[in-house]
Order: structure tokens, then C-alpha cells, then sequence
């Protein structure tokens, strides 16, 4: 009953507050002036009245604020936050893993003085790592830390693409900048994180001048209007005033600890926008009356285009996708929470194994198919789903960065190819393929799924054989192939994951329809069957075995053609000469 409530809630905020905000926010934009940024009107009332929801720390302990919950609860109701609004859940995540940090490894001075009031929604949060020459290759910044006599730092540098380094939805703004003290190490090795308050932060909690933190741009984006995307500059109209959040040196340490979260919000931004061009389209084309019946067809009548076969595939393809990646997202925030209350530390140390290994297919493969999705679901709308009479487009345009936010595809795929597979000499990945058998052998007892449980297995045992394919070329001293082929590989794990959660999610609806199957007297009557699949709650649990049904049998077979180019072995990538890629 509480979790039906928190869905319920969630669902209400998210289709009465925040979709309508963010269809304004895309239309409006938000307004940059005279180094101000005005956020969409309503947006500072929406975020009061998300965090007096709970919403803002539904994990973290009641002292803090928290409910307590799971991960996988938040990871649901985040799913519809973030399909509905993600500019507005830029304040929320931000806020919520800058003062995340704080509490984590601040001091009790810093934690009364910031984190409190982070946590309560008065003062929101930001990360500030990328500069313009210091992209993905962070060890390259150049912000730097001078040390004070009084033990804090004058912070001197410029950051770029700062989520909300600039908005008027709360009080103060709380950045957690990374910089390196003047003197230290070249490289990450080098850097510290500071927590560097817009204004000062006097001793009783109340916020005094400016501490010379200066927004001097915004970002003219392709989709995300309701977000500002700013420039900064640290310190160059007065000192900056930073504090040291940790130990010197373990920057890179501090901030990369809520990385694994980060990237898992973004892919369950992805989902969610999945989702809503999935259930857009297929809404559009229940209504959508054009041509005729294949099976009746009547120049009198006109049909639904949920009849015509392109259509009826795409929407399957959309939907099968939806729901396995929706079941490896929440699977991954499940195995969080089991790695926090594991009983033995090789417990917690085999579920922080998996999240590892889950984290980077999580983050790239849902965000990709959000941009592949909003497509689908534009081609579906045809020629209104190009304007912006419908929200559609917007999905295009703002799902796109879902790509590059928090490491992009191809970090993440050079992640679990150089990284995540070898991870205890390659044990971690291939227990995890191995531990697919249980729920396949369960499926393949059910006569119609038979054929496509020995689909998932053929592709499943060839993905097995790819960790030794890149051994053997890094034994040839080809180590360059590894990441030739390191997304294709992230598309092919990706694959198999979301067939093994539709096929575990088919097992478990034909265990319960032929459950009710039997109490209804229907167990051997498919008129009684075909009479019950028109009850809606029935329907869905068929719908879920036809998912896995599509999915492997039009899917994988691709997935056998992209591992069976993986393992080729062609270079010409790495060969061609610079000046050959001219046209």
C-alpha cells in the first residue's frame, strides 16, 4: 500500500506540476540578464512543494530529512519525474549530490552550515568540473586553490556546461568546485574539491556578501530550455572564497564517489524518456484514423494506425525495449540497496561488483534508445510529429545530451571493455552470463517460448566468447581493438541484458496467468483464455511474454551480427590515414 501511495503521488506531481512546467520552460526558455539567470515562472514554487513532499531525500535517514526508502522505489519514481521535467530534476539531483558529498566527507561545522539547508531546499548544489580544455580528460584544469593564513582558499579559475551555476530557485547556491592547490601535482592526482558558496555563509548560517562567484554566459542549446547550462568565473572581480570539502589530493576520489548514482539517474532519464515517446505514439495512433483494414479492408472505413503493420511493429519494438531496460534500471538500484544492508563484507563486495559492472550499460544504452525512440515516435505522429503542436520533437531535442551527460557513450563503453568485464579476471562478467541459466531454463519449459530461449542462449554463449577475442588481440599487440569495438560491445551486453529481464519478466506473468488460467477453469479452454485476455490486468501479463517474444526473436539476431563483427577482427578504423578520412 505505501509503495501503490508513493507511485500514485509521484505519478499526480509529475503529470500535474512538472510536465506542464517543462512544456512552458521549452517554449519560454529561461532569461539571462545582467549576469542573472530567471528560471521558468512556477519553477521555484514547484520545487518548495517537491521538497515538502520528501522528495528531494527519500533515502537518506529521518534525521536528515530522509524517508528512508530503497533505491529501487526512488529509481520509479524518478523514472516519472524525470520523463515529466528533467530541467527541473537538475535542481533536485544537483542539490541532492553536492550536500550527498558534504555529509559524506565535510566536517560537522560544514555539514550544519551547508548540507542542513541543502537538504531542507533552501540552498540547492552544483558540480563544477568541466573547463574548456578539460572535457573528459579532467586531470587537465587549470583552476587552482591558493592557500589563506586562516586555512581557507582563494579560489582562481573558469568553469564551463554548469548545470544551474546560476538560477533563482534557492537561496544560495552551494558549488562543490574541483581545483587544484597551487603547487600540487600535475594530472587528477593533483586536484581537491572546495565548497564554494555563491554568497558567504557567516557563522550563524545566514548568508552574507557575494563571494565573487560571476555567471558570465549561458549556453543557447539544442533542446533543454528550461535549463541553464552556464559559464563561471571564479574570483575575478574580487576573492573567492573556497573550503576544503575532504583531504587534500582526493578530489578526484570525493567526486567520482557519487558517480555511480549520477550516471544511473541519467539512464533512468533516458528510460523515462523512452517511455513517454513510447506511450505518446502509441496513444497518437490508437486515435489516429488512416487507410484501411489488411484483414477487412473497406474503402467506407478507416482504421486506427495501430492496424497497419510498420506501425503495429514499431510500437512492439518500443515497447519491449521499454520494458526490459526499465527492469535492468530498477534491477541495478536493487542491487545498490543490497550492497548497503549486505550481512558479510563478500556480500557487499559482490553486489558493489555488479553495480560496477551494471553502471555503464545502465547510463548508455537507455539514452541512446531515448534519441531512437523520440524518432520513432516523430515517424509515428508523421507530419505533426514534426511540429511542436505535439511534444515529441521536444523529446528529440532534449534526449540528445542524455548521451554525453555524466561520461559519454563511448567512456561508458571503454568502462565495461577495458575496465568493468576484466574485473576479477574477467569472473565478475562471465558469472553474471552464467547466472542468466536459472530464469532460461525456467522459460524454456514454457512450450511457447521454447525456440526463443535457445535464441537467447546462442547469443548469450557468443557474447561469453568476446572478453578472450580482445585478450587475444591485446596478445598480438593490437590493445587498440579493445577500444575500437567497446561500444558495439556495450550495445551487445545491452542487448542481452534487456532479452534476460524480458525473458525473466515472462516467467513470472506465465506463472500468474496460468494461475488464474486454473482458477477460472480455463487451463485447457483458449476460448475461456482468449475471453479472459480482454480484462486489461491480463492483457498486460500477455503483453509481457509477446515483448520477449519480439525482442529475441527480431533483436538478437542483430545482436549475433554485431558480435559476429566484433569478433572479425578488421583494424581498417586504426589503419586508415588521417588524411584519407578527407572526401
Amino acid at each position: 500500500k505505501v509503495l501503490e501511495m508513493l507511485l500514485s503521488e509521484a505519478q499526480k506531481f509529475s503529470e500535474k506540476v512538472l510536465f506542464p512546467l517543462n512544456i512552458d520552460g521549452d517554449k519560454d526558455g529561461i532569461k539571462f540578464e545582467n549576469g542573472k539567470v530567471f528560471s521558468i515562472p512556477g519553477t521555484k514554487k514547484a520545487y518548495e512543494d517537491f521538497v515538502e513532499g520528501g522528495w528531494l531525500t527519500p533515502c537518506e535517514e529521518e534525521e536528515l530529512g530522509g524517508q528512508g526508502l530503497p533505491h529501487v522505489i526512488m529509481a520509479a519514481t524518478h523514472e516519472m519525474f524525470m520523463a515529466a521535467n528533467f530541467p527541473f530534476m537538475c535542481y533536485v539531483n544537483l542539490t541532492h549530490d553536492a550536500a550527498k558529498l558534504i555529509e559524506l566527507f565535510g566536517n560537522e561545522a560544514q555539514k550544519k552550515l551547508y548540507m542542513e539547508k541543502m537538504y531542507g531546499g533552501e540552498w540547492t548544489g552544483t558540480m563544477c568540473l568541466t573547463e574548456p580544455q578539460a572535457g573528459s580528460d579532467v586531470g587537465a584544469l587549470t583552476t587552482k586553490a591558493v592557500r589563506k593564513d586562516d586555512g581557507t582558499f582563494a579560489i582562481e579559475g573558469s568553469k564551463i556546461f554548469i548545470t544551474n551555476g546560476e538560477q533563482d530557485v534557492g537561496d544560495n547556491i552551494i558549488h562543490i568546485v574541483l581545483a587544484r592547490i597551487e603547487g600540487d601535482a600535475p594530472g587528477t592526482k593533483g586536484l581537491s574539491t572546495f565548497i564554494v558558496p555563491k554568497y558567504c555563509v557567516n557563522d550563524d548560517g545566514s548568508t552574507g556578501d557575494s563571494n565573487n562567484v560571476t555567471c558570465t554566459g549561458i549556453e543557447h542549446k539544442m533542446g533543454l530550455h528550461g535549463s541553464p547550462t552556464t559559464s563561471l568565473s571564479f574570483g575575478d572581480k574580487g576573492e573567492c572564497i573556497g573550503y576544503l570539502l575532504g583531504k587534500e589530493q582526493e578530489g578526484i576520489r570525493i567526486m567520482f564517489h557519487m558517480m555511480n548514482s549520477s550516471r544511473l539517474e541519467v539512464g533512468i532519464w533516458g528510460q523515462g524518456i523512452s517511455s513517454a515517446s513510447y506511450l505518446h505514439a502509441l496513444n497518437y495512433s490508437k486515435d489516429r484514423l488512416q487507410g484501411q483494414s489488411l484483414e477487412n479492408p473497406d474503402p467506407a472505413t478507416q482504421v486506427s494506425i495501430t492496424k497497419h503493420p510498420d506501425i503495429r511493429r514499431t510500437l512492439l519494438m518500443m515497447k519491449s525495449y521499454t520494458e526490459g531496460m526499465r527492469a535492468m534500471l530498477y534491477y541495478c538500484s536493487y542491487a545498490m540497496d543490497q550492497e548497503v544492508i549486505a550481512e558479510t563484507e563478500e556480500e557487499r563486495k559482490n553486489w558493489s561488483k555488479i553495480v560496477s559492472l551494471l553502471i555503464p550499460v545502465c547510463k548508455a544504452y537507455p539514452t541512446e534508445k531515448s534519441v531512437e525512440f523520440a524518432l520513432h515516435a516523430i515517424q509515428i505522429y508523421g507530419g505533426y510529429g514534426y511540429t511542436q503542436e505535439y511534444p515529441v520533437e521536444q523529446f528529440l531535442r532534449d534526449s540528445k545530451v542524455a548521451c554525453i551527460f555524466e561520461g559519454t557513450t563511448g567512456i561508458q563503453g571503454m568502462d565495461l571493455a577495458l575496465r568493468k568485464i576484466g574485473m576479477g579476471k574477467g569472473k565478475v562478467f562471465a558469472d553474471f552470463l552464467s547466472g542468466m541459466d536459472e530464469i532460461a531454463e525456467k522459460a524454456k519449459e514454457i512450450p511457447a517460448l521454447e525456440k526463443y530461449t535457445d535464441q537467447f542462449m546462442k547469443t548469450k554463449a557468443a557474447l561469453a566468447e568476446v572478453p578472450s577475442v580482445f585478450a587475444d588481440h591485446a596478445g598480438n599487440g593490437e590493445s587498440v581493438y579493445s577500444f575500437l569495438q567497446a561500444t558495439p560491445l556495450l550495445e551487445a551486453v545491452g542487448d542481452v541484458m534487456v532479452a534476460w529481464f524480458l525473458l525473466w519478466g515472462a516467467v513470472v506473468a506465465q506463472e500468474k496467468l496460468d494461475g488464474i488460467y486454473a482458477k477460472k477453469g480455463a487451463t485447457d479452454d483458449p476460448e475461456k483464455q482468449a475471453k479472459l485476455m480482454k480484462k486489461a490486468d491480463i492483457a498486460h501479463l500477455a503483453g509481457k511474454i509477446q515483448s520477449v517474444k519480439f525482442f529475441i526473436g527480431n533483436i538478437l539476431p542483430i545482436t549475433d551480427g554485431r558480435i559476429s563483427a566484433i569478433k572479425w577482427g578488421d583494424l581498417s578504423t586504426w589503419e586508415t590515414l588521417d588524411k584519407s578520412f578527407g572526401i
